[in-house]
């Protein structure tokens, strides 16, 4: 089984739209299973239209909760707690009104082991759900955070975890991650135990830095690195600077996506760009790209390839 996570340093560069043209020409050839590791904000179900076959509950940190009928109102838990997740009673109200704020609050339980009553308890709150689908190019792996929760690390583990499970129960040759944007704590554990990281990159003022934060994140847990060009053609000379970075870096570059206005078209119907038109511009040059993945995902000695490195 290979693993390959759909990156991009920063949102907006096409990333799920990309993932989900990758899936439609994998299909083909793999028995594939995807997740969409972008809990925050998952939409790759969105593309691949899913039907649900398992929901799960994920429990996140620990949330204060004060029983008001053992309070007595003496203001201890407002006066220890450090993030204002303790909100006093309001004039007109009783004095053992305090209550809390549930997104404020961290889980330290400073104010249960304060609390000289007892009246504080401090439980493992619900901060979102995962789901097992099945799509037209097979399983699918997602899941969706509350408004306000933490730990979409923890849950892009567990979602990443049935994932490969999943994966390897049926012999499946290929897992692909959508993973999400950014460097952060979720990256990390998308990317855990992938071979190759696809870059979505596109040719912006801070295509380079922001190019630069997630090579080395990859490259920090021995992931190679290869990199597409996205809407290739609104910034030609940027372009030039991505290659030039890639080559001197000595990293893949896969190919150029020009923009394409039938991707966003695609979009709005909920179809990958290559389901939709084959012929497109855009599909073009993923079907291109697809094939130099594919035979980089084949290859029995991947990590030490090079004679993929460098655009003609």
């Amino acid at each position: 089984m290979r693993q390959i996570v759909i990156l991009s340093g920063k949102g907006g560069t096409g990333k799920t739209s990309l993932t989900a043209a990758l899936a439609h020409l994998a299909f083909d050839e793999n028995e594939l299973v995807l997740a969409d590791a972008d809990v925050d904000a998952a939409n790759l179900e969105i593309l691949l239209k899913p039907e649900l076959e398992e929901e799960h509950s994920f429990k996140g940190g620990f949330k204060a909760e004060i029983d008001t009928s053992i309070c007595t109102g003496c203001g201890r838990c407002f006066d220890i707690c450090r993030y204002d997740a303790v909100i006093p009673p309001s004039s007109n109200q009783e004095k053992s009104d305090y209550r809390i704020d549930r997104i404020s609050c961290e889980g330290c339980n400073s104010c249960l082991h304060q609390c000289p009553v007892n009246a504080i308890s401090s439980q493992r709150a619900t901060a979102g759900k995962w789901f097992r689908s099945g799509s037209l190019y097979g399983p699918l792996f997602h899941a969706e955070m509350k408004a306000g929760e933490e730990n979409s690390g923890k849950l892009v583990t567990i979602v990443k975890n049935a994932a490969v499970e999943a994966c390897e129960k049926a012999g499946c040759t290929l897992l692909m991650v959508d993973g999400p944007p950014g460097i952060g704590c979720p990256v990390i554990a998308a990317s855990a135990g992938a071979d190759l990281a696809f870059i979505s990159t596109e040719p912006g003022v801070s295509a380079i830095h922001d190019l630069s934060r997630i090579l080395g994140t990859v490259r920090h847990f021995g992931i190679t690195p290869a990199v597409c060009i996205n809407r290739s053609d609104i910034n030609s000379t940027k372009t030039i600077e991505i290659e030039s970075f890639c080559r001197a870096e000595n990293i893949i570059l896969l190919g150029r996506i020009p923009y394409d206005d039938s991707v966003t078209i695609a979009m709005s119907k909920g179809i990958p760009v290559t389901a939709y038109d084959p012929e497109t511009p855009a599909s073009v040059a993923i079907r291109e790209i697809w094939k130099i993945l594919s035979a980089l995902l084949q290859s029995s000695a991947f990590p030490e390839l090079t004679e993929f490195q460098g655009l003609p």
